[in-house]
């Protein structure tokens, strides 16, 4: 039997996979500064995604390269890395 998925907001979501990078990093032993710089981001980008934010008030929204290159550094799957829920994206800009 599947899991059950429930739709939340956006900003939930996003700050649960702020929680998950943070939980992943440091089960690696990895300092923000090194996955920043290793994933090709700024120190400060990373940091903003573990709090699940872009800006402050704003809702994390990376691009699929970012995720893909924090995936590789953290040596974990997209899917370990995304929250276990499916998001609300009526009201999501794009």
């Amino acid at each position: 039997m599947a899991d059950k998925r429930v739709d939340i907001s956006w900003t939930t979501y996003a700050r649960e996979l702020g929680v998950n990078l943070r939980r992943i990093r440091t089960e690696r032993g990895l300092s923000q500064e090194r996955v920043a710089h290793l994933a090709g981001i700024a120190g400060f980008t990373y940091q903003k995604f573990e709090k699940g934010e872009s800006r402050p008030g704003t809702p994390m929204n990376p691009q699929l390269l970012t995720l893909l290159s924090l995936c590789q550094v953290l040596e974990v799957a997209l899917v370990d890395l995304l929250p276990d829920f499916d998001p609300e994206l009526e009201n999501v800009s794009h």
